[in-house]
């Protein structure tokens, strides 16, 4: 049993009913690229989820609503807010709920976002850049962003090098970190989470949250004894306020990222911040 509580800043639901519903690339990229397991590949029920994160330690995560890609590519795929809204409400308070954007939404996505955090009670947005093959720093964006301010929640996005998910449409990688330091510089009260570590740019996304107090990292699907040694350091002296824990489960299982983060050797203090208390924080989380 481990002695830190955490909270899971990235996380995915994956019951069988919403793998089904995926595009098939799904499946191909957890078993082949990532090494998943036959239960992860499949999905698995909410009940068994929470089964996991006990025997873990994770007391609460952040279930995302994705938009990846564009509608009508066949690669695309939503999960309607509605349908994470319903665990959170069922579950509560182990979950809560983040809102994932399309730029080609528009103002109607804006709305929607609005509702999903005025309505549906999300805690904030999320969103994928490389699958709609803008930067983070695009114009495409700047009204969510402007949404998120005036909502006061964070918008957790993916930085750094993207995967081939779908072989029939490979992605360019554009999520530089550096480019959230112009969304910064545009938007100083937005909460900025920059996920996935940066890789393979983890000093620049460390030297942007450095420089802004309004952005940090967080470590969805990088497996912690791959993460770079900077980054560690980072985590256990001068950023212990900058990072979040996150696994961007089915990609990392709650288990192995539990049990390779204490063999990193983090402080007690330092660790603690970085398992929980540093997302507690971001997002305004109410629980004890």
């Amino acid at each position: 049993m481990y002695d830190t509580k955490a909270l899971d800043a990235q996380c995915n639901l994956f019951t069988p009913e919403v793998v089904a519903s995926r595009p098939t690339w799904t499946v191909d990229f957890l078993g082949e690229k990532m090494g998943a397991d036959a239960e992860r590949q499949k999905g698995i029920s909410v009940e068994r989820m929470l089964e996991k994160m006990d025997e873990t330690g994770i007391e609460h995560a952040l279930l995302i609503a994705p938009r990846i890609g564009r509608l009508g590519l066949p690669t695309s795929w939503r999960l309607p807010y509605e349908e994470v809204a319903k665990v959170v409400d069922k579950y509560r308070p182990r979950f809560s709920g983040l809102a994932g954007i399309d730029p080609y939404d528009g103002m109607k996505g804006v709305r929607e976002l609005e509702f999903a955090v005025r309505n549906l009670g999300f805690v904030g947005a999320q969103l994928y850049p490389h699958w709609f093959e803008l930067a983070p720093d695009h114009s495409k964006y700047y009204p969510f962003y402007a949404k998120c301010v005036e909502l006061d929640v964070p918008i957790q996005m993916q930085v750094g090098q993207c995967l081939i998910y779908s072989k029939d449409r490979p992605l360019r990688s554009i999520g530089r970190p550096s480019t959230l330091d112009t969304v910064a510089c545009d938007f100083p009260e937005l909460k900025l989470i920059g996920s996935h570590t940066g890789y393979p740019w983890v000093e620049e996304m460390i030297s942007v949250a450095y420089k802004h107090p309004n952005v940090y990292i967080a470590t969805g699907a990088h497996a912690p004894k791959h993460w770079s040694p900077s980054l560690v350091h980072f985590i256990n002296t001068w950023g212990q306020d900058k990072v979040l824990f996150g696994t961007d489960y089915a990609v990392i299982d709650f288990e192995r990222a539990r049990r390779e983060i204490e063999a990193l050797g983090l402080r007690p203090g330092p660790k603690e911040k970085f398992l929980r208390e540093n997302a507690k924080g971001v997002y305004a989380l109410k629980f004890a």
